[in-house]
């Protein structure tokens, strides 16, 4: 029968309580939208009873393991939906070593089962096909949506002028690495930015920052659009937003190389995990070096549209 849903004949599965078609009217537009948006995918929540008749099946569908209850995702079922199912990796690639023993396992035998791994970053790429000697194991690059009736005219508004201080990209907790960034940042400037995460501590804004309310994605472009520079010593790899967002915007931003958006697109300010010493060197020379500075700003903006805009992730994704 034919396909109705999507131009693509793409389904994502995830977690959110609702069905239907993302747009680029959203203006939350965080990276699990944004790859729906780019691959003109359906959405259908996991938690829901999935009734397509009379819709025929889509070619792909694309599961995010809910990180709390993987169990939710039966394969055998959704098959019956989908020619090829893949799972997209959620979270460090570490992260379902968390879960009781019966869930690990269990997680583990729906990679095995899928008929593609999809992962964040090429280090996450090599760990899953070690893991399972899976045969298709792929990067599925972050993405921005920087267009369309609501983030159109605020991408389109943006300025490079009057840009100051620094924005770091989490919270105290190791999870994040808030403590490092803002030990760097400190040793240039007092000007700091943190926004408010999920996992955040009381007493962060007592730190000599300013720590931002949670905001929506659009909200969130605009606070660091404002800032100088971007520091992240986020040793949990994953998406890559946080690096991902400053490329686009022009910003430079200092951060560990495993990152894919980090290493890709601010190839002269990433560091090796850990390595402090060298990133507080590059963190000196950016705010203290206007020449450095500058070309560093070109660069990544260069790269982003080499490396990550939708034209280029559309032109790259296969099914």
């Amino acid at each position: 029968m034919k396909q109705l849903y999507s131009s693509n004949n793409i389904v994502f599965f995830t977690e959110a309580q609702w069905n239907g078609p993302m747009t680029r009217e959203y203006n939350n537009m965080r990276t699990e939208y944004a790859w729906m948006v780019g691959t003109d995918a359906y959405h259908l929540c996991l938690h829901h009873n999935i009734e397509l008749k009379g819709k025929g099946k889509f070619k792909l569908g694309i599961v995010i393991t809910p990180k709390e209850a993987p169990n939710v995702v039966d394969i055998p079922k959704l098959r019956k939906y989908c020619d090829k199912i893949a799972i997209m990796q959620e979270g460090p690639f570490w992260l379902y070593q968390d879960y009781p023993l019966d869930k690990q396992i269990y997680y583990f035998n729906n990679l095995t089962q899928c008929d593609i791994i999809f992962t964040h970053n090429e280090q996450d790429r090599k760990y899953y096909k070690g893991l399972t000697n899976h045969k298709d194991v792929r990067v599925l690059p972050s993405l921005m949506i920087v267009d369309g009736p609501k983030l159109g005219p605020l991408f389109d508004n943006l300025s490079d002028e009057n840009r100051s201080g620094i924005m770091i990209g989490g919270n105290m907790v190791s999870w994040y690495g808030g403590f490092d960034s803002l030990m760097l940042a400190q040793s240039v400037t007092d000007e700091i930015y943190q926004p408010k995460m999920g996992r955040r501590q009381e007493g962060e804004e007592q730190l000599g920052l300013t720590q931002l309310p949670y905001m929506d994605w659009d909200g969130w472009i605009r606070e660091l659009n404002k800032r100088k520079l971007g520091i992240h010593m986020m040793r949990t790899h994953a998406a890559g937003t946080f690096a991902l967002n400053c490329s686009y915007l022009g910003i430079p931003c200092v951060g560990y190389k495993d990152l894919d958006t980090q290493r890709l697109l601010h190839p002269h300010l990433s560091v090796d995990d850990g390595d402090l010493e060298s990133a507080r060197k590059i963190v000196h020379k950016l705010w203290n070096d206007l020449d450095f500075y500058k070309e560093n700003c070109i660069l990544t903006q260069k790269l982003y549209k080499e490396k990550y805009s939708e034209k280029v992730f559309r032109e790259r994704f296969k099914i």
